[in-house]
């Protein structure tokens, strides 16, 4: 009889242990096949949330620096910000991984030849400033060094609309007309939203005039190219000033914005923008951008990939987590049938012993033990795999919604805590947030690869589970078995 059919009767008449090694393989079968599956799901979610997001690096005046510089020179009254150069932006726009970029530069204006929205506590406040009373905001306070008029509308100059969050985030969407693109640059046109169009009579096509806030000789006339309508309500100091209120949002290239705001800022910008194609390829953009000798001394590079990292952060824990579950359930699983078939493998002695006695190699009665467990492996295997989309899908998606509520507790601890947690939308002019759909569950499904490496490894186990016990015992001389069995 061949040592296949001899491990077939064994199994047979031994019902009782061939069941718990049934039973033991399959939860470790499970358990790695668990940890397999929600690893591949967490690297297709990465995956689908760096598409998603993407990530962004802008070039700005780094605030905090300059703060302690004009703290060490003495001047204390008032800070002014350094504009970007142009030339040192459009640099950075050419290095690898950059998908796009945005210029930005963001000033305050006020309407000629047009009524802005208005509101009734910026009335209040016009009034109290024309009665010669001391105003909150900004309208009426002296920056640098000169009268800054009642500014009622707000220009944001951009290279284009599209890349503005609010228009990639479906805030705002054009109307009439189109948008502004890279070719804009150098015009003098803008893209106004409907209420305001609406309340002016205005039209595509139509000019408007606005007049700088620090400097009443400077005006600049735009034309309508496009008009916008926003859902957006604004933060709460809208309704305080006319100019941040959002139907008063004027999108202009970043030149005519820059041309308002003086001779500062000719060929200079408050900020860019550098989308990339992936956010893994920020830091290697970052470092290519240093050695193009941009001053980081007064700049810095910031790296706003925050909600891809508030994003993947839990899906990467949990993809962590079951890769730890695999090996420590690869090794604990080998070590428990290891020992489960030992203790069977020392219970045969004596028919171990006969079947050397009468001439049986001691390499088919390894074959044999290892057909056994081989056999009981591809069985779990097969019991695994029915259930595996099930179990993992319940245990990946309660550990990933776990990881989110820990991630969101601490990103609310660090939002009421940290710097500008008193500026809603991160200041005057800040770009919000885009709106992404949160990746909340993971896509589990068990793939061929993932079966393929639940083989792999279990039959890794079984071999390391049946030769270490087999060899300890058939060292022995046939005679020595025999002679010690009672």
């Amino acid at each position: 009889m061949n040592f296949f059919k001899r491990a077939f009767w064994s199994m047979k008449a031994k019902k009782g242990k061939t069941l718990l090694q049934l039973f033991v393989f399959t939860m470790i079968c499970v358990l790695v096949l668990t940890g397999l599956t929600i690893q591949s799901a967490a690297t297709k979610s990465g995956e689908l949330a760096r598409e998603q997001l993407g990530g962004s690096v802008t070039l700005k005046v780094d605030r905090e620096k300059m703060m302690k510089k004009q703290q060490k020179s003495g001047d204390k009254q008032r800070f002014e910000s350094t504009p970007v150069s142009v030339k040192s932006a459009k640099n950075l726009a050419s290095l690898d991984h950059v998908k796009s970029y945005n210029f930005i530069s963001s000033t305050s204006a006020l309407a000629e030849n047009f009524d802005p929205i208005e509101t009734s506590s910026s009335d209040s406040d016009s009034s109290d400033a024309n009665s010669g009373q001391q105003s909150d905001g900004p309208e009426g306070k002296e920056q640098g060094g000169q009268k800054m008029m009642q500014a009622d509308v707000s220009i944001e100059g951009v290279t284009s609309t599209s890349l503005v969050d609010d228009f990639s985030d479906g805030t705002s969407k054009i109307t009439k007309g189109r948008a502004l693109t890279l070719d804009d640059v150098n015009k003098k046109v803008a893209v106004i939203e409907k209420t305001l169009a609406e309340e002016n009579d205005l039209t595509v096509g139509d000019t408007i005039k606005v007049k700088a806030s620090t400097d009443e000789n400077t005006t600049i006339k735009l034309k309508i190219v496009g008009i916008y309508k926003t859902t957006s309500s604004g933060d709460n100091q809208a309704q305080n000033f006319s100019f941040l209120n959002p139907y008063n949002k004027i999108y202009t290239p970043y030149t005519a914005a820059s041309a308002l705001k003086g001779d500062d800022y000719k060929n200079a910008i408050d900020e860019a923008v550098y989308n990339m194609d992936d956010a893994s390829n920020i830091d290697s953009f970052i470092a290519a951008a240093k050695k193009t000798g941009a001053d980081l001394d007064t700049f810095t590079l910031d790296a706003n990939d925050q909600l891809y990292q508030q994003m993947v952060g839990p899906i990467e824990n949990v993809a962590s987590f079951s890769k730890n579950v695999v090996y420590l359930v690869t090794i604990a699983g080998a070590v428990i049938l290891g020992l489960i078939v030992m203790m069977s493998i020392r219970e045969r002695k004596y028919e171990m012993g006969v079947l050397m006695a009468i001439g049986e190699k001691r390499w088919k009665l390894i074959g044999q033990f290892l057909t056994e467990i081989l056999m009981i492996a591809s069985i779990a295997v097969g019991l695994s795999a029915s259930t595996g989309n099930f179990i993992a899908g319940q245990i990946g998606n309660q550990l990933l919604a776990q990881q989110f509520e820990q991630s969101s507790d601490s990103q609310t601890v660090s939002g009421m805590t940290g710097p500008g947690s008193g500026m809603p939308g991160g200041g005057l002019f800040g770009q919000s947030s885009a709106q992404v759909e949160a990746i909340d569950q993971l896509n589990i499904q068990v793939s061929f690869g993932d079966l393929m490496a639940l083989g792999g490894i279990g039959l890794l186990i079984a071999v390391f589970a049946t030769l270490l016990p087999s060899i300890s015992v058939l060292r022995f001389h046939p005679k020595t078995i025999l002679t010690k069995q009672e």
